[in-house]
């Protein structure tokens, strides 16, 4: 079995064995593979496709080329959750802890941010002494003793992932449909949970631009998830808005904890609920009625609020963010963007909106940027909001007031106002379950 010969085969459209797959996931993990044989492989794959057994196989291989996270000690249904990326995303803040008040185990995973899309590490790590770097045998028995821990990903999980990610990313392999699947799905089968929901943006601010391509990618990864026996959900949600209200760590942390107070806005607190819904349904805790009753109990008792303190004591950090906002102070310099005509606002390019947030220093273009953990935005005005003249579109945020000029143009040009009210999607557009198959 030679790398030549798999490309060759694949170049034909033929289908590989799983053999050769997992010869190939074997050689990238020890470099007995070169990187120009994957690059070529890669292209290959992007003109001929996979199959869903070939995608499944290629997932598995990924999965089993590092570390394989064990929960069997903890008691409990776990479950996880995953986000395509999206700008003003701090669902995971606000679906643990209500995860965890009902009685369900949040063992997880998250990453940092890139681009426009923000990284739940990140927003933890705005809250000062939070703790996001954890032995196994810490992160476990936080899990057991309060039902919930999010700590960074490891190095270890999936390597073979993150060796392939780097070469699609400088060869123009990036958006194959079986690629972006089995690179996501091999994470979240290694994190070891038995259910898992799956948040895929569709829209302006989301890689899948529109909600068929989400669809598509989805239908892919609770096909991956159901094969290796996982309960898999998939919300679409819209992505041509930003969700919430706040853009940036430490405000994002500061609007999921309002979220938790029962304050929060309406499509992130129907988004959290919706995804904590179908955790509940999946762990057998009734009718999908039951179970977002329980949801909606577990926010307004406060219960939810609770384990979020919970957690972020038992993980080092402040605890007294919950009661005291100042704590998650907004960057020193601010301006206000105005609205430069009547109207309403039609359309909102969401990817920049996050770039204007990179502008003002809450995002990275590399992996190792620094960030400034208070800069970012809060939105006044939404897409389908009526507008005046002269009045707040949004508030940006930074440590250096020479960037905010710069960002309020960006910002400018990333809003459209017109004449007309638009119509507005709802936040879910579709449920992918494994009947959808």
């Amino acid at each position: 079995m030679t790398m030549v010969d798999i490309i060759l085969k694949k170049k034909r459209g033929e289908a590989l064995t799983d053999d050769e797959l997992r010869f190939w996931i074997n050689g990238v993990v020890d470099r007995s593979v070169s990187d120009y044989h994957s690059a070529a492989l890669l292209m290959a794959i992007c003109f001929q496709g996979l199959s869903e057994h070939e995608t499944a196989t290629l997932t598995e291989a990924m999965m089993r080329s590092g570390d394989v996270a064990d929960l069997s000690d903890i008691d409990g249904f776990t479950v996880d959750k995953h986000s395509t990326g999206g700008v003003g995303d701090k669902t995971t803040l606000v679906v643990a802890p209500l995860a965890a008040a009902c009685g369900l185990k949040v063992a997880k995973m998250s990453g940092r941010g890139l681009g426009h899309t923000g990284g739940t590490i990140d927003k933890l790590e705005s809250i000062d002494g939070f703790q996001t770097t954890l032995s196994a045998q810490r992160f476990t028995q936080i899990v057991k003793e309060h039902g919930l821990c999010v700590i960074a990903q490891s190095g270890d999980i999936a390597p073979a992932d993150k060796a392939l990610y780097a070469l699609r990313d400088v060869t123009g392999t990036v958006d194959n449909l079986s690629l972006i699947a089995s690179s996501i799905m091999s994470k979240k089968l290694a994190s070891g949970a038995k259910a898992l929901v799956l948040d895929v943006k569709a829209g302006s601010g989301a890689f899948m631009k529109t909600a068929e391509d989400a669809i598509a990618l989805a239908k892919a990864m609770v096909d991956i998830g159901t094969r290796h026996g996982r309960e898999v959900t998939a919300l679409i949600t819209d992505m041509d808005r930003p969700l919430g209200f706040a853009v940036g760590n430490a405000l994002e942390v500061r609007e999921a904890i309002n979220t938790l107070k029962g304050n929060g806005p309406a499509d992130l607190t129907e988004l959290s609920l919706s995804i904590v819904t179908a955790m509940l349904t999946m762990a057998g805790h009734g009718s999908e009625a039951d179970c977002r009753k329980e949801a909606e109990t577990a926010l307004s008792s406060g219960n939810a609020l609770k384990k979020l303190r919970a957690m972020i004591r038992a993980q080092g950090g402040d605890d007294a963010v919950i009661d005291n906002d100042d704590l998650l102070c907004p960057a020193p310099y601010s301006l206000a963007v105005t609205a430069p005509e009547n109207g309403y606002i039609v359309k909102t390019d969401t990817e920049a909106i996050g770039r204007v947030c990179t502008l003002l220093g809450a995002g990275r273009t590399k992996k190792d940027d620094p960030i400034d953990m208070g800069a970012g935005l809060i939105l006044h005005k939404k897409t389908g909001d009526a507008v005046c003249a002269g009045e707040t579109l949004a508030v940006l945020y930074a440590s250096e007031e020479h960037l905010l000029t710069v960002a309020r143009d960006a910002f400018l040009s990333a809003v459209r106002i017109g004449v007309q009210s638009p119509s507005t999607p709802p936040i879910i557009l579709k449920t992918v379950t494994a009947k959808d198959i």
